[in-house]
């Protein structure tokens, strides 16, 4: 069964990721569900809604495994499953509704507590205006009402009488501004209750319940004995899990008893998990329930699914399947036969004939790719179960495209000639009405003409250093360009001609450097304000709100250039004197402002599919626009959207996959059309 798995990758420790996968969990799923006999198809699903779209239109699994959280707003997990239902597409897991339901506390507590299932007094609070202390018994603890994975909860989150209880809401309300739960805080000890809905008729699914065990050595200055966000986060190592719970037989029985009941009240499916407090008298309080539980390896739900024979991952993972493939009445073998149709594609590429050197005396067929590369793309593709007929982009091209039928183009040529040469194959498509991977003619072009391309992001309101062209390298300098000045061909890819010594501070070897350039490369150079600032490139993927890859550094490492210059040397072969973090070591204000200016290039540019934005900081640190690739490389784990995509959980085929998805999705909307016509006429 091809199984797309949808999920959210978590790159970094911050608080907006903690419900996220980490890759090794990821990792472990996709082990055990290629164990099942299943293929797996990774769609991770941060970005636009329109990417996730094409990208599930383009594979048409039989099945989607879930466990994606969603990133903003009350209804985050809800939105894939409400997603999911529209493209009719089977998964695993509840449906919107209850997804939706269950991030919200108080609303669950009011559905259990109806049905007779008991729970701490509570209190929701969504304005602090004409507030008044709530009627319930202190201590109390403040809790956001719509996180989960123990956001927002630490030690301070209790509070002893009213004054402090308005100060503690307070301070809640500045970061989880959507609602606020109070509730009685219950001493005793948290107990968690797995559900797996075909793991035991006996008990309607309902696995042996599991109790939290604390690190005294870690937890002695705990006051309140709560499983807050540092334990689950950062001290996870001073929590155990003890499966079945120290707890009394007639205990035992009533937690089965009542999670029956919360499970079927809030219509969970499939999987799930019940967190309850049991007081030191032996009473059972409901806290909430989690509709998509953990499965990172070592979770209470594999530790108390061993208990009733499902004994490993695999297991588990293959009940949970089952469970779905029976409500959706799946039929496996009428699916496989009618899966998707295999398209014609074309691969246009250039070939790199003539070998580069490092110091860029030889550097003709630079931006041009390896026959290892064009073989890796060309397996990619055809990996999704598609012909491919590799296409040099030759002079010829024109006069046999029409005649081999595609059903489209991936293209990656960088054209033969002239600042127009990029967008020389996507025109002669669309001439002939193929669909195409990639920008458009008129992005091609305007990116590759560094000048033209800062002229319309700067029109955006985006920053970019000061420049100006030189035809001739005789022309008057404006008097807002200011030295250091790097020199750069105006119209080339892959750092050609862009060396250390391009950085001039004076006029003179600013012309004579110029001169040089426009000899060599029979074009305008580019005179550009050098920024002292840490430079970043950004892969981006999609359409008109693309999503954006992990932020990656480049990082100078010899301390004693004067200034550092990403160069076509270190394009070419490794060097010690550059290294790259991803994602890059910065702080979430500082991501959020790269990503945005990022994206706003890409739309302002036209980009399509794929692209690589350059960014530097000047010396206030400022965001300036350095350049845009829409035909970034492709080479395996060197090229640095590849290593970005690396690093945000994409494998070479994934990534592939994911820029292809759109123009797939371009295909399928154009056979629609021509069907239609075809109707009408």
């Amino acid at each position: 069964m091809l199984i797309a798995f949808t999920h959210n990758l978590q790159l970094t420790d911050c608080e907006e990721e903690a419900e996220f996968d980490k890759p090794e969990t990821i990792n472990a799923i996709v082990q055990a569900l290629n164990n099942l006999g299943h293929s797996v198809e990774l769609v991770e699903v941060s970005g636009p809604a329109s990417r996730i779209v094409s990208l599930l239109e383009s594979l048409n699994p039989d099945l989607v495994f879930n466990t994606a959280e969603g990133k903003t707003g009350r209804y985050r997990e809800a939105f894939y499953p409400g997603l999911f239902e529209q493209l009719n597409l089977p998964f695993t897991g509840s449906d919107a509704y209850v997804c939706a339901l269950t991030m919200d506390k108080r609303l669950t507590k009011d559905v259990v507590a109806s049905a007779g299932v008991p729970t701490p007094r509570y209190v929701y609070i969504d304005a602090l205006q004409d507030w008044q202390a709530p009627d319930l018994t202190y201590p109390v603890i403040v809790k956001p009402n719509y996180e989960g994975s123990s956001m927002g909860i630490t030690q301070d989150s209790v509070a002893v009488n009213p004054e402090e209880l308005y100060q503690k809401t307070a301070q809640l309300f500045t970061r989880y501004p959507s609602g606020v739960l109070v509730e009685e805080y219950i001493d005793g000890k948290d107990v968690v209750v797995p559900f797996i809905e075909k793991a035991s008729r006996e008990t309607s699914g309902i696995l042996p319940a599991g109790e939290y065990l604390f690190d005294a050595t870690v937890t002695k200055d705990y006051k309140y004995k709560i499983y807050d966000y540092a334990l689950k986060q950062y001290l996870s190592h001073a929590v155990s899990v003890k499966v079945p719970a120290q707890l009394s037989p007639d205990i035992h029985k009533e937690l089965v008893r009542l999670s029956q009941i919360v499970y079927r009240k809030l219509f969970i499916r499939d999987l799930g998990r019940i967190d309850y407090r049991i007081s030191p008298d032996g009473q059972i309080y409901f806290i909430e329930v989690n509709a998509l539980p953990s499965l990172e390896p070592g979770a209470t739900i594999y530790e108390s699914a061993a208990l009733v024979g499902l004994t490993t991952m695999e297991a588990v993972l293959g009940k949970v399947i089952q469970s779905s493939v029976e409500r959706y009445n799946i039929q496996i073998t009428k699916r496989i036969k009618k899966r998707k149709r295999a398209y014609k594609v074309g691969l246009t590429y250039n070939l790199k004939r003539i070998p580069t050197d490092n110091n860029g005396e030889q550097d003709q067929d630079a931006e041009y790719d390896s026959i290892e590369t064009i073989d890796a793309i060309a397996g990619a593709i055809e990996s999704y179960g598609h012909e491919v007929l590799k296409l040099e982009a030759t002079s010829d091209f024109p006069s046999k495209i029409d005649r081999l039928e595609l059903d489209f183009v991936f293209n990656i040529a960088e054209g033969l000639q002239g600042r127009n040469r990029e967008s020389q194959i996507p025109a002669i498509l669309e001439l002939f009405n193929i669909p195409y991977v990639g920008s458009d003619p008129a992005t091609l072009s305007i990116s590759l003409d560094k000048a033209l391309a800062k002229r319309m992001v700067r029109e955006a309101g985006i920053a970019t250093p000061n420049f100006a062209l030189l035809r001739t390298g005789k022309e008057r300098l404006p008097k807002n360009l200011r030295y250091p000045v790097i020199l750069k061909p105006a119209f080339e890819g892959s750092s050609k001609g862009v060396m250390p010594f391009n950085v001039v501070k004076d006029e003179a070897i600013l012309r004579e450097v110029t001169k040089e350039l426009i000899s060599k490369y029979q074009q305008p150079v580019l005179a550009e304000e050098f920024l002292p600032g840490r430079e970043f490139t950004i892969g981006l993927l999609g359409e008109i709100r693309p999503k954006t890859l992990p932020v990656m550094e480049i990082v100078f490492k010899n301390t004693k250039e004067e200034y550092h210059v990403y160069s076509y040397t270190h394009k070419q072969a490794f060097n010690p004197s550059v290294g790259y973090d991803i994602p890059a070591k910065i702080d979430m204000a500082l991501q959020k402002n790269l990503e945005r200016v990022a994206k706003n290039v890409f739309t302002a540019l036209g980009c399509r599919d794929v692209a690589r934005v350059d960014l530097r900081l000047d010396h206030q640190g400022v965001i300036n626009f350095i350049e845009c690739n829409p035909l970034p490389g492709l080479t395996p784990d060197w090229s640095d959207l590849c290593l970005a995509a690396k690093a945000a959980g994409m494998d070479y085929r994934a990534l592939i996959g994911e820029i292809m998805a759109p123009a797939i999705k371009r295909v399928k909307q154009k056979e629609k059309s021509t069907k239609i016509l075809k109707i009408a006429s």
